[in-house]
């Protein structure tokens, strides 16, 4: 069965709901909490596993509470944990979140463990880094590890260039795929990108080195292209009313893994917009692994797509 591996952070999420944010010194009542397990890497690669993808991780944990209770949830996923390893005396990575009834949201986060994911990782999982079909790679973890699992790689590379950050042009030529959003595509290409100018955005992303550009736009669906084809195409999705946004780009990536490995024979675009649909469907419940949805067809239908 087609192995999906995913090396990167894991992060448990303590929000706190109020009528709005606190000032400096102020203290407010809230309204609602809540804790939820998070990380760029581990949300794509749970999200693969609840599609059907045959998936491991490569990351850090605390071997505290909350890194225990984390490595059973990804057990629970049905994620192979062999190379998740927990570490005494450094915290599971936790983001502390403020949000407000407008939306606007104030976060602390500390890397913890996600910090130490480096050299003995990729040396220990050398052999399922080299093999794995896919192997998916972002940057909430130490850039210099991601670019040794990418060297080792001989699959599909998909990084997911997340959070938005510049330098990192030495591993975009052992990308299969570069998935970007908006945001992250206009911090690495100079420009504010948007549907009117997404081709320039992907043509200089492309120029890099990488395969192929993926640039998502939210409720819009993503724009791609290939070096292979030099077609710039705009998949559409469906329009929903979203209930929470949270973890929706790392849906897409997941189900972008998982379909391409277990519908091969599937035109590119009709896998970015089952990808989408994946998205789309975990917008419409709350919180980020809890709404991504578990197997079905995603392929019961074609999905709209034009050339830009």
């Amino acid at each position: 069965m087609s192995k999906i591996v995913v090396i990167g952070s894991c992060s448990v999420d303590f929000t706190t709901y109020a009528p709005r944010l606190p000032k400096p010194g102020e203290t407010l009542q809230g309204t609602k909490f809540t804790t939820s397990f998070g990380g760029k890497g581990a949300n794509q690669c749970v999200a693969a596993a609840k599609l059907g993808g045959n998936t491991s991780m490569i990351c850090r944990l605390g071997n505290d509470q909350w890194g225990k209770s984390y490595l059973d949830n990804l057990k629970q996923a049905g994620v192979d944990t062999t190379y998740v390893k927990l570490m005494e005396d450094v915290t599971t990575g936790i983001a502390q979140i403020s949000v407000a009834e407008n939306g606007e949201n104030q976060i602390v986060i500390v890397p913890g463990a996600n910090a130490y994911l480096g050299k003995e990782d990729t040396e220990s999982s050398e052999e399922l880094l080299k093999n794995a079909d896919v192997l998916i790679g972002q940057l909430e973890t130490p850039f210099e590890t991601t670019l040794e699992a990418f060297k080792l790689n001989k699959g599909i590379k998909i990084l997911n260039a997340a959070p938005a950050r510049t330098g990192i042009e030495e591993i975009l030529p052992y990308c299969t795929i570069l998935c970007v959003n908006e945001s992250e595509a206009s911090l690495l290409t100079g420009f504010d990108v948007n549907i009117k100018n997404a081709v320039d955005a992907l043509c200089k992303l492309l120029r890099y080195g990488c395969d192929t550009v993926i640039i998502t736009l939210g409720p819009e669906g993503a724009v791609y292209l290939s070096k292979h084809t030099n077609e710039p195409i705009h998949v559409l999705c469906d329009q929903v009313t979203p209930v929470d946004t949270t973890g929706a780009g790392d849906a897409f990536v997941g189900a972008l893994a998982t379909y391409l490995v277990q519908n091969k024979k599937q035109p590119i675009d009709h896998i970015i917009g089952a990808a989408c649909k994946v998205a789309t469907l975990s917008v419409t419940k709350e919180g980020t692994q809890t709404s991504y949805p578990d197997k079905f067809n995603a392929f019961e239908k074609e999905y709209k797509s034009i050339n830009l």
